[in-house]
């Protein structure tokens, strides 16, 4: 019974030994692929517009990197149109608001890159960059853009959640017994 058993378990781990799997080789080619096609898909700005004018604008949690060169009124961001990234007009009256005040319409061509926030915090942010971009071109139009408060940075942000509450101020539901 006993040899059995001994020849039965050194039967088994010949087979344990034999059924390892071999091992892969690197799929260097898929990875590759991937990070192109995620490369493709972020805009990011890896190389600085020469001849342009940087600023950065913030607004609630968005930040945008804003170039301005002088053009014909193109508005670019995160490489895509104006009217197809914000396609509410009210988030597109906010971009113009600052060419509108210093009546500098179609003087500069914009291209920005915006991350973080909603919609109408990346509007604002956008504005701000401009705004800021428009009085390192033109110190002369900064007492017409502070009077309109667009080099002034909105502050606000959401408020977080405190202990013990649902949300930032919601408390729990009164229970009188």
């Amino acid at each position: 019974m006993t040899e059995t058993k001994k020849t039965a378990t050194k039967t088994a781990a010949k087979t344990t030994t034999k059924k390892a799997a071999p091992a892969k080789k690197p799929a260097a080619k898929k990875t590759t692929a991937t990070t192109t096609a995620a490369a493709k898909k972020t805009p990011v700005a890896t190389t600085k517009l020469s001849g342009s004018i940087y600023a950065t604008g913030k607004r609630k949690d968005s930040v945008a990197r804003v170039y301005l060169t002088p053009g014909k009124g193109n508005i670019t961001i995160n490489g895509v149109a104006m009217k197809e990234y914000f396609k509410r007009p009210v988030l597109q009256m906010i971009l113009v608001q600052p060419f509108d005040v210093t009546k500098r319409d179609g003087a500069y061509d914009v291209i920005a890159m915006v991350q973080g926030g909603g919609l109408s915090g990346q509007a604002g942010a956008v504005k701000h960059g401009i705004s800021k971009a428009l009085e390192k071109a033109e110190p002369d139009l900064r007492k017409a853009l502070k009077a309109a408060g667009f080099l002034t940075r909105d502050s606000r942000v959401v408020e977080r959640k405190h202990f013990g509450f649902h949300k930032a101020r919601r408390s729990t539901q009164f229970s009188k017994r």
